[in-house]
Order: structure tokens, then sequence, then C-alpha cells
């Protein structure tokens, strides 16, 4: 099936957004963690700033990972002219 240029170049920035942000999932959730001992060593209100990663600092990264997928796809969606349950038609 041979697809549209339009098509493909929409699926080519929606594959490479979600590369970019299933990275920046990867680095918060585990490369973060790998270095939690020297987190560990500054503190912040008597308590060590790998706790505030673990307990705030991530959950508010995948926050914003969540709210800027649905605001790009929502404009990326508009410009290419993609309406929600379009099925497609041959």
């Amino acid at each position: 099936m041979r697809l549209e240029r339009k098509h493909r170049d929409y699926w080519r920035r929606n594959l490479k957004l979600t590369a970019l942000l299933l990275a920046t999932w990867f680095v918060v959730s585990f490369v973060v963690s790998f270095f939690a001992r020297e987190l560990a060593e500054i503190t912040i209100i008597g308590f060590p700033l790998g706790f505030y990663m673990g307990a705030q600092g991530a959950p508010l990264i995948y926050l914003v990972i969540i709210g800027w997928y649905a605001r790009y796809m929502n404009r990326l969606d508009r410009q290419y002219g993609v309406r929600e349950g379009e099925a497609d038609e041959d």
C-alpha cells in the first residue's frame, strides 16, 4: 500500500516526537535513579535531592511529557487535517 507524501510526513513527525519523549522518560526513570547515591549527598530542607527527584520531580516530568505530546499532536492533527475517528477508506 502506497502512502501519500503528506501521510508519511505526518507519521514521521509523530514517530520522531514519540522517540524524543520516550528517551526523556527513560532518562528520568532510569538514568537519574542510577545516580541516586550521588544525589543523596545534596540535601534540600533536610531531605536528600534523590528523594525530591523520585517523589516529586519524576511525576512532574511525566505530566509535562503527557501535556507536551497532547498539545503537539493536536497542533499536528490540525496542520495535516487529521480528525479523531477518521477511518482509512479505499
